[in-house]
């Protein structure tokens, strides 16, 4: 992973960030985490599409950021167990965004439950450009039949054809947009995922120009397709308590990594600076990943660290399946010689309520 040595995630004790602070190979070992690593950054989060489309027409057409127009939204895919997309999105992104908060980043989600409805991809653009966010990252699974398809499998980040009209989308995503790609690949990559063998992923890289949320987002953007639902062993994993977790470490690990060691060469202050696009604005509306517009200036106060209770209690009902199977041993085997690191605050409240209520 280039330069440094990282690994951050949920590791230890499932929700907790285990991270390894960034030390350049050779010099002095990792400092213990504080909890205040990420204070001042921003992330968006877009757990894609969304639990309800009730009142919403999911064909109205929305601007791609590149002249022309699509579909708002689409529904998702379904995994072979049953599972909707938008449900195994919103659960890694649970995960991810408790993560990232114990390090002390503010995190800003594109929706705000799994049951309602969530914003056209313009729309979510719009927000995550709004945010001023360091880095947006859009988290989705793939299908490629409406049944079982043996033959295609594995993971890939979804990166916009270049040039993109609007000057300000063009600089994030061509810059920091394509680094934090790239970053997030290799971590799936270091987590022993395997790339995608279908539809001209390259090394875990698919370039697509009818992808509205890189065209639209006016900062650095990961759009990841976390797995494919219609084979049936992505489909398990991404369906699984545990399956959604090793995701969320990886996507973690892929964030935190561009977070502290990225050459950021284009921050959203400058990209806020730069002339406004001869493209038209888009409205609101699209299907699975961001939304663009101007950018508000990013505030640097730390955010509080503590889980609120709903939240927590929310995480922990998606944790208890796995607690159930595995106990807290099971739990440990999370945890290897490429992630061990030092446990955070959170991680370590989360283990003495676990213990405390008994666990193996």
């Amino acid at each position: 992973m280039n330069r440094f040595a990282i690994k951050a995630g949920l590791g230890a004790c499932v929700l907790g960030a285990s991270v390894l602070i960034p030390a350049q190979a050779s010099a002095e070992p990792a400092a213990t985490a504080t909890g205040t690593e990420l204070s001042g950054m921003t992330v968006f989060l877009d757990p894609g599409h969304q639990g309800s489309s009730e009142g919403h027409d999911l064909a109205q057409q929305v601007n791609d950021g590149r002249g022309n127009t699509k579909d708002c939204q689409t529904s998702g895919m379904t995994s072979l167990g049953g599972v909707p997309e938008h449900t195994i999105n919103w659960n890694a992104s649970q995960l991810v965004k408790s993560s990232l908060e114990s390090l002390g980043a503010k995190v800003v989600l594109s929706r705000q439950d799994d049951t309602g409805w969530g914003g056209c991809v313009d729309e979510r653009a719009r927000a995550a450009s709004e945010s001023n966010a360091d880095v947006a990252v859009s988290i989705h699974a793939d299908s490629t039949a409406q049944g079982e398809d043996a033959s295609k499998h594995g993971f890939h980040m979804i990166i916009p054809s270049l040039p993109i009209p609007d000057e300000k989308a063009d600089a994030a995503q061509s810059g920091g947009g394509l680094e934090a790609s790239k970053m997030m690949r290799d971590a799936y990559k270091s987590d022993g995922f395997v790339p995608a063998n279908y539809a001209g992923v390259n090394d875990g890289l698919q370039t697509r120009a009818d992808v509205a949320g890189p065209a639209l987002t006016q900062v650095p953007l990961v759009f990841v397709e976390m797995g494919n639902g219609s084979n049936k062993e992505d489909s398990a994993q991404l369906e699984s308590t545990d399956g959604q977790l090793k995701h969320a470490i990886t996507i973690t690990t892929g964030i935190v990594t561009y977070l502290l060691t990225g050459s950021q060469s284009a921050p959203a202050e400058e990209l806020a600076a730069a002339p406004a696009a001869t493209t038209t604005t888009p409205e609101a509306s699209e299907d699975s990943a961001s939304s663009t517009t101007t950018t508000t200036p990013k505030a640097t106060t730390p955010q509080s660290t503590a889980p609120e209770s709903a939240e927590f209690s929310e995480l922990m009902e998606m944790l208890a399946p796995l607690l159930e199977v595995e106990g807290l041993d099971g739990l440990e085997d999370l945890v290897n010689d490429k992630n061990l690191g030092l446990v955070s605050e959170l991680a370590s409240t989360l283990m003495a309520v676990i213990t405390g209520a008994g666990g193996n």
